[in-house]
């Protein structure tokens, strides 16, 4: 049985699409993940979305929507960044699914009934980006310490959470378990800023807002955001208080959570904390990874400096952006990008080193030996060289790869590769095969070489598996010959097998084209922003000719009925004064289909049709409410088709 490997991402918080920045996490941990299936785990690999808390009530207002509305929207659009950067995740967990939800809340219950939950009153300082309570020793100049956001004054009823109870025993554990957060730097930070000078005890209920799962105990309390959060980790596997089920019985202790360097804290003091008063085992790593800065600055909209994932794919491909994310960072310093940065990277890396290689040697076979990889013979010093060589990179790539150290081992297979062009220029395959003396050294030279790339290929697949599936396929490389623990020799596995065309792996990047591209990108974007005009409206404000367009009628629920595979819509027909028209509601959760018939209401009847659910609704009716939703209906006197003025 395959030893299992459970390896997580922070979830993403969905108040705006995500910049670049935050896709490196899921990038850094797919390439785990990817590189532990090779190494022959049973990986389960988690990421997904937090969806709750005021700064996204606040943006749903602001919006016009509501806020189940407005994260539906964001975590669509972070699950497709995901899927377009080719994050391997096996589960996908947003904290608005009813599992979850119904499992935070008996988490929150249990903790209160037994004394590590208590009722109190909150007076101090609250950061609304970051979630976060301050006293008045940890803001700096009237500002979050942590993302430099000015606080506010917060005051209210809340519940908190016994975390100096724990305290001497998170210690321990921290200090005799020394993997448990990496870097040693943000451990040694942990033990020294808040451990050793002591812990208040935490808020861990909000009641000025509503966005959130509620206490079922207290009408008006909502769990707060880091419980609700931080319990995705084993909610989404199975955990619940009252029995779990075989998968966190299987997976659970997590291997490693990868998160933000400045969410350390709430990972590494209160997450171990909720999981002792559970009873539960601790995660057994904690990787807390640096920045991606732009142009030596952390990534903010409001300082328009924030570069797209989806815009970097466009000029440059998928591996060349995933490469360079990975190739940057180190676990200890914060990493740069710049369009000028990336085009140098893969200009260097992977046009110049490894993409020659690849065309070179495919070449030569298809060239000198019909395209059939042929085998070794004699082994000279020059070829011992190389081999030596190769593995010795291989083995500090592993290494590199098993201790998290990722940029390491891109550096370690890009030296792969310059040792194979090296190689060549000893060896010299052209001079080789013209003469046929030196045919069966110039066998041995390519059979040298692609043997080395079976190499390089099976560590450079966790940072860009599309391009290392090519290589593979070019090569005719199986997927088993590429496992990690096939590294440790030269096996000469594609002797005999035929060699493809091969294509531009990685093409050189213009840097005079590019300009231009960041020039028309950034024009784009510029179009596409809305603009303040002298004497214009406010957003969101319409002429009397605009508003003359919307046709509202009232009309009577002549039949009402639930949509098949829907649990939040309802169908209806409505009787217009003669026409009868089919409107699909998301009222369901609300209002039963009973209730509804022979009212009337206001209809918007000149709305496009679209189809929900595969049925057809041509207009919507008027309603109210964010949390709860209130339809409004119109007194019985009123004729059916009339015209609201």
């Amino acid at each position: 049985m395959k030893e299992k490997f459970y390896i997580t991402t922070a979830i993403a918080y969905t108040s705006q699409k995500p910049h670049i920045g935050n896709v490196y996490e899921a990038v850094l941990t797919d390439a785990i993940a990817r590189y532990k299936r090779q190494s022959g785990k049973d990986v389960f690999f988690l990421t997904g979305t937090d969806e709750h808390g005021q700064k996204i009530e606040d943006c749903a207002a602001k919006a016009g929507v509501s806020p189940k509305t407005y994260v539906d929207g964001v975590a669509g659009e972070i699950r497709a960044i995901w899927d377009a950067f080719g994050v391997s995740y096996d589960g996908f967990i947003r904290t608005t699914d009813p599992q979850h939800e119904r499992v935070v809340q008996k988490i929150f219950r249990k903790l209160y009934e037994q004394g590590d939950i208590y009722k109190g009153s909150y007076e101090g300082h609250y950061c609304k980006p970051c979630e976060s309570f301050w006293t008045d020793s940890q803001i700096v100049d009237g500002c979050c310490p942590d993302c430099g956001a000015p606080v506010t004054r917060a005051s209210e009823e809340a519940y908190f959470l016994r975390l100096s109870k724990y305290q001497d025993r998170l210690l321990a554990y921290i200090e005799t378990h020394e993997d448990f957060i990496v870097p040693a730097s943000r451990r040694n930070e942990m033990i020294n800023n808040f451990l050793r000078p002591g812990l208040q005890d935490l808020c861990v209920s909000r009641s000025s807002f509503k966005w959130g799962i509620p206490v079922d105990f207290d009408d008006g309390h909502i769990i707060y955001v880091w419980i609700d959060a931080l319990s995705n980790y084993i909610t989404a596997i199975g955990y619940d208080p009252d029995g779990s089920g075989d998968a966190y019985k299987k997976l659970w202790p997590a291997d490693l959570h990868v998160i933000g360097k400045d969410i350390v804290r709430f990972h590494t003091i209160y997450w171990p904390i909720i999981l002792m008063a559970l009873g539960e085992p601790l995660p057994r790593t904690v990787l807390g990874h640096p920045w991606l800065l732009f142009n030596r600055d952390k990534m903010s909209k409001s300082k328009g400096n924030v570069i797209y994932g989806d815009d970097l794919i466009a000029l440059f491909g998928l591996d060349a952006v995933r490469y360079y994310l990975l190739s940057e960072l180190s676990l200890q310093n914060d990493g740069n990008i710049s369009f000028e940065a990336v085009a140098a990277r893969t200009n260097t890396d992977l046009a110049n080193i490894l993409g020659n290689l690849v065309s070179r040697t495919a070449a030569m076979i298809r060239q000198y030996f019909d395209g059939t990889v042929p085998a070794a013979g004699e082994r000279e010093d020059v070829d011992a060289a190389l081999q030596t060589a190769v593995l010795g990179c291989a083995a500090d790539a592993v290494n590199h790869y098993e201790h998290y150290e990722i940029a390491d081992a891109c550096a370690d297979v890009i030296s792969i590769f310059r040792h194979c062009n090296k190689y060549i220029d000893e060896t010299t395959p052209w001079v080789l095969a013209k003469s046929e003396d030196g045919r069966g050294r110039l066998a041995s030279v390519l059979a040298n070489l692609t043997e080395a790339i079976r190499i390089g290929c099976a560590l450079f697949t966790p940072v860009a598996p599309g391009s290392a599936a090519k290589i593979a396929g070019l090569f005719g490389f199986a997927s088993e010959e590429l496992a990690i623990d096939t590294l440790d020799s030269f096996r000469f596995c594609a002797e005999g097998r035929s060699v493809g065309e091969c294509g531009v792996l990685f093409a050189r990047i213009d840097t005079k084209k590019l300009e231009e591209q960041i020039k028309q990108l950034s024009a784009s974007k510029d179009n596409a922003a809305p603009k303040e005009k002298a004497n214009e409206p406010a957003p969101g404000v319409i002429s009397i000719d605009e508003f003359q367009k919307v046709s509202l009628r009232v009309g009577e629920i002549a039949v009402c009925e639930p949509v098949p595979k829907s649990d939040k819509l309802l169908k209806l027909s409505v009787d217009l004064g003669g026409e009868q028209r089919q409107v699909v509601s998301g009222i369901a959760e609300f209002y039963t289909p009973e209730s509804l018939v022979g009212k009337k209401i206001i209809l918007v009847a000149n709305l496009k049709p679209v189809k929900l659910r595969g049925v057809e609704s041509n207009g919507m009716i008027l309603a109210t409410g964010e949390n709860e939703l209130k339809v409004v209906f119109v007194d019985d006197s009123v004729p059916n088709g009339s015209i609201v003025r």
